[in-house]
């Protein structure tokens, strides 16, 4: 009996040593779920005709959620009210409020943002449409909406027809929401589905306030009057590949389907200049300063009266933008104040969209007061004084006098673009507050010969349109080194604070360092400003054309990008466009491949640029395109890996 016992134990034993050798590794939940959600059933029917149902249900062969259902999901023609669109286990209802219209085609495009509950499989881009009439109507047009300013793909942005008949006028946007609307997707692209047949003109509005019409000037639009379009449509195929693996495939099926036009409209967005004007917010974190910030600039600065104070000392610093406006108080009596009030007179919009003058009482104190500016002054008066001490009980011999820089309050400075130039840049001095006075025989700018420095002829101007800035001129030589000083006190402040002593040594890089580039241009517009810009998209440098040729000289090497734009107004800057007066945007174009430079060479396009030879959607290089296309779950690419890790785990 005892060694029968023995006997099973050993058995027992050597059962669960093959079960758990057996089992090395994560157990397999079994493949993914990668088949989308399926359509069963819908209430009423798809495709319905003569329908008075403002309520549908959509059945699913699976649980389904719906993904960013507010940025996705588009019903047209558009709704003022809201309607309520949820997933109710496997599906899902619509609820529409506004009245129906008679004859009418309505499309609920829900793009791709039905997906599946449990691995977010989406359905792929699904419409459902209903007639309020005895027929459904079914073109579609297409096309890209593309920011202006830089060719930049718009998502999310409305995009809406009007028919072109004899009731179409310019005023239309501005008054009656758009007719049929689609949304744009990430990259920029839209359809607008459900449409009668005929000739229609499109427009892009970003919806500030969802009534579907252009009523603010914040709000981003795009027009085109010249454009109208009719809609048509044509039979044709399209190709879907069964694929064996990712690099091989098995067979490819063609499918009959409808193909409707236009499916290249192009838009370019843009916001007109002149929105709202709102004071956003003031501040006052020193007592000699206060900012004021305004939603958009405007000509007329605003007036301060003085009601504690006397406001005849004050200093305006408008920013270079105009929308921000620095007041600096010189008068020490008023800037020591604890709170000063004042009147505040400047523009602002109303509730009707009018700029009218409005005056505000303000009562402003310093974030930072005169009584803790001068504790904290007087501690780091105190700090330098103990460590001199200590520093002259240590000194063998007596220290030379040193004046306690704490004392006073200095003038900042600092340098730009820094301490190695190109030959056509020029220094730049930023101060921290607007320059009062210059002593110029305090400067001194000298050139290194040999070992020794010696004089040269040199301008220093303020900058245009600032109050802080100063500009160092002079004739730059390849290759040399120069320096700049400044004795202390030198450039003095309006709030009578002086400058430390500045010392500043500079090299100007050689010729050989640098590179060159010439862009010759086949169109003959007048005034085409050109422009590089680096990976980031940031303009490095710009040239006005000069009969059909640009020239950029001293460029770092690198990569860089090439656009243009029509300068139609000579102004020198690119300009938006104005709805009303039926102005577009100023053109913009993109070379669409980097051109690269190195030191010592010179790049010339021998074939001249035509700026108009490519789409616009195909012109702004892939690696500046901001815009991306959302990401897809691949669950059929996870279950090949699967597959293949099983594999591997058998064969050890």
């Amino acid at each position: 009996m005892r060694n029968k016992l023995i006997l099973a134990l050993f058995l027992v034993s050597t059962a669960l040593l093959v079960v758990s050798c057996a089992n090395i590794g994560t157990p397999d939940g079994g493949p993914y779920d990668d088949t989308p959600p399926r359509v069963l059933s819908s209430t009423p029917l798809n495709k319905s005709v003569n329908c008075t149902s403002k309520k549908i249900t959509i059945q699913f062969d699976e649980y389904v959620k719906l993904e960013k259902a507010s940025e996705k999901v588009v019903v047209t023609p558009p709704q003022i009210e809201a309607p309520n669109i949820r997933t109710v286990g496997k599906q899902v209802r619509v609820d529409l409020y506004d009245d129906l219209m008679p004859n009418t085609t309505y499309t609920i495009d829900f793009g791709d943002a039905i997906v599946d509950n449990n691995e977010g499989n989406p359905m792929g881009f699904y419409t459902y449409s209903f007639s309020t009439g005895d027929r459904i109507d079914t073109m579609e047009v297409s096309g890209t909406i593309l920011n202006a300013e830089d060719l930049e793909p718009v998502p999310g942005i409305l995009v809406g027809l009007y028919s072109a008949d004899s009731a179409y006028s310019d005023t239309l946007f501005r008054t009656k929401a758009m007719e049929r609307v689609g949304r744009t997707n990430s990259l920029g692209r839209f359809s607008v589905k459900g449409i009668a047949p005929g000739s229609y003109r499109a427009f892009a509005l970003k919806d500030a306030d969802q009534n579907y019409y252009f009523n603010q000037k914040s709000e981003q639009i795009a027009f085109d009057h010249d454009n109208v379009f009719e809609t048509t449509q044509r039979p044709g195929f399209r190709q879907d590949t069964i694929w064996v693996d990712s690099t091989h495939y098995s067979k490819i099926l063609m499918y009959p389907c409808i193909y409707y036009y236009p499916d290249n409209l192009v838009l370019r967005a843009f916001v007109e200049e002149g929105g709202e004007q709102h004071l956003i917010k003031n501040e006052r974190p020193v007592p000699e300063r206060m900012t004021f910030y305004f939603s958009q600039p405007h000509d007329t600065l605003p007036v301060i009266r003085g009601i504690n104070f006397d406001a005849s000392g004050i200093v305006t610093e408008p920013s270079l933008k105009g929308d921000t406006i620095t007041y600096w108080l010189t008068d020490t009596l008023a800037a020591y104040q604890d709170t000063l009030s004042f009147y505040y007179t400047y523009h602002e919009t109303d509730t009707l969209g009018q700029l009218r003058l409005r005056t505000d009482t303000l009562d402003i104190a310093p974030k930072l007061s005169r009584t803790k500016q001068k504790k904290e002054q007087q501690k780091l008066i105190d700090e330098w004084q103990k460590d001199f001490e200590r520093r002259a009980k240590r000194a063998k011999e007596p220290l030379p006098y040193e004046e306690n820089p704490y004392l006073r309050t200095w003038l900042e400075v600092q340098t730009r673009p820094g301490t190695t130039i190109a030959p056509n840049q020029n220094i730049t001095l930023a101060f921290n507050e607007p320059i009062e006075r210059i002593d110029t025989t305090m400067l001194r700018f000298e050139m290194k010969v040999d070992s020794q420095y010696v004089a040269q002829p040199y301008l220093i101007k303020p900058v245009e349109g600032s109050l802080r800035d100063y500009r160092l001129y002079a004739e730059w030589e390849s290759g040399a080194q120069y320096r700049f000083q400044a004795d202390s006190m030198a450039f003095v402040s309006i709030l009578d604070h002086p400058s430390k002593p500045i010392k500043l040594d500079l090299r100007v890089k050689k010729d050989e360092e640098f590179g060159s580039i010439y862009i010759n241009i086949a169109d003959r517009d007048s005034n085409i400003v050109v422009q590089l810009l680096n990976k980031s998209g940031k303009v490095v440098s710009t040239a006005k054309a000069n009969k059909g040729r640009a020239d950029f000289y001293y460029l770092q090497p690198a990569e860089y990008y090439v656009r243009a734009y029509i300068d139609r107004n000579g102004n020198g800057k690119w300009d938006t466009g104005n709805y009303d007066l039926g102005l577009q945007p100023e053109e913009v174009f993109y070379q669409p491949e980097a051109i690269p430079v190195k030191a010592m060479w010179e790049v010339e396009q021998k074939t001249p640029w035509s700026l108009r030879a490519l789409p616009l959607t195909e012109q702004k290089p892939r690696a500046l395109v901001k815009a991306k296309a959302e990401k897809q779950r691949d669950l059929k690419e996870r279950n090949r890996q699967r597959e293949e890790e099983l594999g591997q785990q058998k064969k050890r």
